[in-house]
């Protein structure tokens, strides 16, 4: 089914607060509406950003030094005005990460005059942003979750690591708060209590709360996602289900290669959640199956267009990005004409999981024999569109000279004896300096 024509009168401002310069979810969009002959414009860490790079990309603007929602509303009026000139009426804004979905839905009244945005609020998506309160919604609602807890002390985190069963993965339930430079990350393994006490000491600098979380062994078949875009009237317009093929790191990170595969119960599963939060926009959410019970437990619940979002375009060119631009501007939003068996490669973390694991080998899985033909899409590489691979590739190379760096200088001072070396004393020499009498 052909997507319908779009108002290209309405541009779209994509918004990431977040200063990863390797997040290809943002290329992604500004390629999915540029190419429907959206006038795109960009607020992102840095000018010299690989997206900036992009043919699709008419401006790009610096994000503000704080995430504050009121200096990102300053931002985006500016860039209103700048646009009114090609613009018909308001302007579409896309977050790309979950401190801009946030800072949007805490500001939609003052913008909603300028900006076009989903009727939602930032209590609805603390809801399930926090990953805290993310596993309170599943208890709510019978959801299946990785048993949670949360440590009030070092010590309790230290046995509570140990209940739950080690390794036991670490969460800060706000990450978004994480600042740059700390070292922290979102997501931790620690395979010991003592890691457990010494991460939970770390909270006052995280900004937020730790808990932790029983680990579902990974394995093949096991990691699923859903993308949906459930529309203004609350009905989820768009939805697919896919299946991690790579991720990086190893077996608990981001998508480094997917495939649109059909999942019945995953599907069952999301669209059944988004009616029961009342969500609307767009959502990325993980599950992993447990192959002890053949439950399908959630893991992350994202209020915005996850990076690896371009899997699901349709045969039409339908993702949920282009869902989002359809349905605020007035226009239907068909159904999704699936392309079982597409696959998404995003090259730089596919090469890191590949050396992980290369023997590593999936079958195409259910569904995908109906697609003879079967297309790959690349995070990077576009033939259209080629100056941001480019510069990606130089940006990458520069990150993991500075990351083998700082590894070799770790394992030199590692290598420095803890104390200073005491040389034997020649005999008949004084132990310090003397001072010299005359007699």
């Amino acid at each position: 089914m052909a997507v319908p024509p779009f108002d290209t009168r309405v541009p779209a401002v994509l918004v990431r607060l977040d200063r990863n310069p390797f997040h290809h979810g943002t290329l992604g969009a500004a390629r999915s509406l540029g190419r429907a002959g959206i006038p795109v414009h960009a607020v992102v860490e840095s000018r010299d950003s690989p997206v900036a790079r992009s043919r699709y990309v008419r401006s790009v603007h610096v994000r503000p030094a704080s995430t504050a929602s009121t200096e990102l509303a300053a931002l985006l009026r500016r860039i209103a005005d700048e646009v009114a000139g090609t613009a018909s009426g308001p302007v579409l804004a896309v977050p790309l990460d979950d401190v801009s979905a946030l800072a949007l839905a805490r500001r939609r009244t003052e913008l909603a005059g300028r900006f076009l945005l989903p009727e939602r609020t930032e209590e609805q998506l603390l809801r399930v942003a926090d990953k805290a309160r993310l596993a309170g919604v599943c208890a709510e609602l019978g959801l299946p979750h990785p048993r949670t807890g949360l440590p009030a002390d070092a010590e309790e985190a230290a046995a509570m690591a140990w209940s739950l069963g080690l390794p036991v993965v670490a969460k800060w339930s706000r990450p978004w708060l994480l600042p740059t430079g700390s070292g922290l990350r979102s997501t931790t393994i620690l395979r010991s209590p003592a890691e457990a006490r010494e991460l939970y000491r770390r909270t006052p600098q995280a900004g937020s709360r730790l808990l932790l979380q029983e680990l579902l062994p990974p394995g093949r078949d096991l990691d699923w996602f859903f993308h949906g875009y459930a529309d203004s009237a609350g009905r989820c317009a768009v939805g697919a289900t896919g299946r991690k093929e790579r991720s990086w790191p190893d077996g608990a990170g981001l998508t480094a290669v997917g495939r649109w595969t059909p999942n019945p119960e995953v599907d069952r599963l999301a669209r059944g959640l988004l009616e029961a939060l009342g969500h609307r926009g767009v959502c990325d959410l993980d599950f992993r199956l447990d192959p002890d019970t053949g439950a399908y437990h959630l893991l992350d619940f994202n209020p915005r267009p996850g990076a690896q979002f371009r899997l699901f375009a349709d045969r039409g060119g339908l993702d949920v990005v282009r869902a989002l631009h359809l349905d605020l501007s007035g226009r239907p939003v068909p159904p999704l004409s699936p392309a079982y068996g597409r696959r998404f490669v995003v090259e730089n973390y596919a090469a890191l999981s590949l050396l992980a694991s290369p023997r590593r080998r999936y079958a195409p899985g259910p569904g995908t024999a109906r697609q003879p033909a079967e297309r790959t899409e690349r995070a990077w590489c576009a033939a259209d569109d080629p100056a941001p691979a480019l510069a990606m590739g130089r940006a990458w190379c520069a990150h993991l000279l500075r990351r083998a760096l700082a590894a070799v200088r770790r394992r030199l001072a590692a290598r420095r004896p803890r104390h200073p070396v005491t040389l034997p004393r020649p005999a008949g020499r004084p132990s310090s300096p003397a001072r010299l009498t005359r007699r």
